[in-house]
């Protein structure tokens, strides 16, 4: 029973003194540790500073800034498991890494994806904050673009926060990708109206609402007949946003319609057209003997 007692108190012996002796290499880790997250902090601040004098690219610059603080973490944790356990050499690490990888990725597949997926829309940069756009359900304003979500300011003032992959996988319509955009207003005349005039007046009165640009120039195109008008639709273009194309169709048809009183010319309500006849004439329907 005393050599059993012994051999116990040998064995914590033995563990006390290799804790003791890799304490100040554990101690060494966790400062390294420590000073990686004050390094990664003004590597960020050098790589944002950086980005915005030599990159114009938006999107470009946050990559840039991400892979500089994620490589500063990554350096940092490797010299932190170098120095805290000496007898593990920079191969064993880097093996032990890829396994881990390995494992991390079936466990964190959404994440990975997100990842992944964030960096490739920084680089080919589908649309850039500050572009309106549609995805999916969700429409408005791109606030922020991330390694891991897009953040989208939708025009009711909630905030949208997409995961990557749902961006990168799905059809995005970008409102503001170009310098002007379109909106096609329909009005109706009744039949009885002169279809050149109409045309005419409605050319002059969406020609001169402040906001509809000169180039491309206003159209205005007949498309079918009604059930009590004929039907006309204006193609007009105005800058992107949504907040101007939205006042412009405002002013748009205040002007139609004051142009078209001026003008007398009816926009009809929906008319249907009744008969009415005497029962006693017809015998359709006889009592049954």
């Amino acid at each position: 029973m005393s050599r059993l007692v012994e051999t116990v108190i040998a064995s914590l012996q033995d563990l006390l003194s290799e804790a003791i002796k890799a304490l100040p290499g554990l101690l060494t880790g966790i400062i390294i540790v420590c000073l990686t997250r004050y390094v990664a902090q003004f590597i960020e601040k050098i790589a944002e500073r950086t980005g915005k004098k030599a990159l114009r690219n938006p999107s470009l610059q946050i990559l840039l800034t991400k892979t500089a603080q994620v490589g500063v973490w990554t350096s940092g944790i490797l010299l932190a498991c170098v120095v805290a356990f000496p007898g593990l050499a920079l191969g064993d690490i880097i093996a032990t890494l890829g396994i881990g990888t390995v494992a991390i990725g079936f466990a964190f597949q959404d994440i990975a994806k997100n990842f992944l997926a964030g960096i490739i829309l920084l680089v080919e940069e589908p649309f850039r904050m500050g572009d309106e756009v549609v995805i999916d359900d969700y429409q408005g304003r791109v606030e922020h673009i991330s390694i891991r979500t897009t953040e989208i300011r939708t025009y009711e003032g909630e905030k949208i926060l997409l995961p990557n992959a749902t961006v990168f996988t799905n059809a995005v319509r970008v409102k503001t990708a170009y310098v002007s955009r379109r909106t096609d207003l329909a009005v109706g005349v009744d039949y009885n109206t002169s279809l050149a005039e109409a045309s005419q007046v409605l050319a002059g009165a969406i020609a001169s609402v402040p906001g509809v640009l000169s180039e491309p120039s206003p159209e205005v195109d007949l498309v079918e007949f009604g059930d009590s008008s004929i039907n006309l639709i204006v193609r007009y273009w105005t800058l992107p946003q949504q907040k101007q194309a939205r006042q412009v169709k405002t002013k748009a048809i205040l002007a139609i319609k004051t142009a078209f009183d001026a003008a007398r010319i009816n926009i009809p309500y929906p008319i249907r057209t009744l008969y009415y006849y005497n029962h006693n004439q017809y015998h359709d329907c006889l009592p049954v003997k």
